[in-house]
């Protein structure tokens, strides 16, 4: 079977069609901020003369939909005009037989993936936080894999397993190994790696000793199965503000911007061109990032 057209299940499904990098903001664990990043790392590649295709895979909550729709409902009243990404919306199939609805949404999430691929240079696809099969499937399409993590070890515990004593690293966790049967059916299927990078969020400006632990911990993990690491956003109102607006940081300067400007503001822009400095994103090496 010719690798680049091999399926999940060993089909003849095409996983990633070549020339658009998809880009998978995932864990499993709630509250990390997966929509947050996938929000303003969407707006930001728009804002860099990108196109960008979004995938909403969080089929209870929605939080980067309605994000999205915000972002919508509040450009048409202010008649501003903000850069929006190419939506590729899933819904459930309604099927009560499980096999049969799984096989429908695997075969509706390959489609619109393909059908973003066709004309956008990136596909950020946000993942619910928790195993499904429809996770899964996004995972082995990712090109580059970005993990919000909470500085604390109650997150650290879906990468490894850490002894209470030492604080060392015994063994990956359950996301992890999730992870890397995922890179296993990714290099099979299309001989291409999965460039997976953790981000730290919301860590605390203070340089606590728990702090110090997680990173040791994380530096140790890194090593040891594969990922690189990323100081991530900083815990910050703004964020919370900015949802009812649909907004990001990289609007506040834009005409009609309903919130002040701050000098806070502006350290966490620069937080998100460190971002997008060690994402590495194929063709945008060496671009100047105008925000």
């Amino acid at each position: 079977m010719n690798p680049a057209t091999a399926g999940l299940n060993g089909g003849t499904r095409a996983i990633v069609p070549p020339g658009t990098h998809v880009v998978v903001v995932g864990n499993e664990k709630g509250g990390a901020g997966k929509s947050t990043v996938a929000m303003h790392l969407t707006i930001a590649l728009l804002k860099m003369d990108v196109r960008v295709g979004v995938i909403d895979l969080d089929l209870r909550q929605r939080t980067l939909s309605r994000y999205l729709h915000n972002r919508a409902a509040y450009g048409a009243s202010k008649r501003l005009d903000l850069v929006m990404p190419e939506i590729g919306l899933i819904q459930p199939s309604t099927n009560r037989n499980l096999d049969q609805a799984e096989a429908e949404d695997l075969a509706l999430f390959d489609s619109t993936l393909a059908r973003l691929q066709r004309t956008c240079r990136f596909v950020v696809i946000d993942a619910p936080g928790g195993d499904t099969f429809l996770s899964r499937r996004a995972h082995v399409a990712a090109d580059t894999l970005i993990t919000p993590l909470n500085d604390s070890f109650v997150d650290f515990d879906l990468l490894g397993d850490v002894n209470p004593d030492t604080l060392e690293v015994t063994q990956p966790s359950f996301y992890s190994e999730m992870v890397w049967d995922c890179r296993k059916k990714k290099a099979a299927a299309t001989r291409r790696p999965i460039d997976w990078i953790v981000m730290r969020n919301r860590m605390s400006p203070l340089d606590a000793r728990n702090k110090q632990a997680v990173g040791d911990a994380l530096k140790s993990l890194a090593n040891r199965i594969g990922f690189r690491m990323a100081a991530g956003l900083s815990e910050r109102v703004i964020f919370r503000q900015l949802f009812p607006y649909g907004l990001t940081l990289l609007d506040l300067t834009d005409d009609g911007g309903q919130l002040a400007f701050t000098m806070s503001h502006v350290a966490a822009r620069q937080e998100l061109r460190d971002l997008l400095i060690v994402l590495k994103l194929p063709g945008l090496e060496g671009q100047q990032i105008g925000f």
